[in-house]
């Protein structure tokens, strides 16, 4: 349970509790909480409380690059309502995680590079004060699991994980998680370094691939792609098998294999 308490700012001198029943959750399961307030010695009129779900995002602009915090999904939870003098009110609330919503954990540790959360926002007295941003964990679907797992297999080993602002082809996010691994195994002689990019649906979701050459490092002519589609319903064996001949074909292509 996630608890945090926010004043606020202008001086109302309302308190508001958010507590989070589930603060690790998967691509579009729902995340259920409550948010509690309290009022002063005065009455209020609440104009409207949003839960806004964040991500730190990496922009590249000309030579420079730079993170900010971009919002993909705001949601209101309360409309109008007036808080008495001295009076407590809450309001539960359950929001559907987007299902493109990028992996913050796995197996219970943060992801390194990644910082996802949720602030609340409130709209009193025609001003609007957030909270601070309490971390929210997403952790990958099964689908996604088999396929971290299968390179872990194939002697993958993880590097960092990062969000770039952009939209990818069949995507509705401004931005795409990159989850980039040096290569081992069989393919330690075929790429330096590999990066992952989920998009994931309701009934399943596409994989993209992207290898540098060995003795280049991810330059638009040393680069290789490869996309493939797995369906949630699929033998969990189907989706290393798509893996490795992604792998392969990117190979090939490039006369690595």
């Amino acid at each position: 349970m996630v608890f945090r308490k926010l004043m606020a700012a202008f001086g109302a001198g309302v308190e508001v509790d958010t507590v989070l029943h589930n603060a690790t959750v998967r691509p579009g399961e729902a995340l259920r909480g409550v948010v509690n307030f309290k009022s002063g010695s005065s009455d209020y009129k609440v104009d409207g409380i949003t839960i806004d779900l964040t991500a730190v995002v990496e922009v590249e602009s000309g030579d420079n690059e730079y993170k900010t915090t971009y919002s993909f999904l705001r949601q209101q939870v309360a409309g109008p309502f007036h808080l008495a003098a001295g009076a407590s009110h809450s309001q539960p609330f359950q929001i559907q995680v987007p299902w493109e919503t990028p992996i913050s954990a796995i197996g219970n540790h943060p992801l390194h590079g990644m910082r996802l959360g949720v602030q609340t926002e409130l709209a009193l007295a025609g001003a609007m004060d957030k909270g601070d941003l309490d971390p929210l964990y997403v952790t990958p679907l099964p689908a996604q699991e088999h396929v971290l797992a299968a390179l872990d297999r194939m002697g993958f080993r993880f590097k960092k994980a990062d969000l770039e602002r952009g939209t990818l082809y069949g995507s509705t996010m401004p931005f795409f998680q990159e989850i980039e691994y040096y290569a081992g195994g069989q393919w330690h002689g075929h790429f330096n370094e590999l990066e992952l990019t989920f998009i994931a649906g309701p009934a399943q979701m596409d994989v993209i691939l992207e290898a540098d050459k060995r003795g280049g490092f991810l330059t638009s002519s040393q680069d290789t792609y490869n996309r493939f589609t797995v369906r949630y319903g699929d033998h969990p064996g189907a989706a290393e098998q798509a893996l490795q001949s992604g792998l392969e074909q990117m190979a090939r292509r490039r006369g690595w294999f």
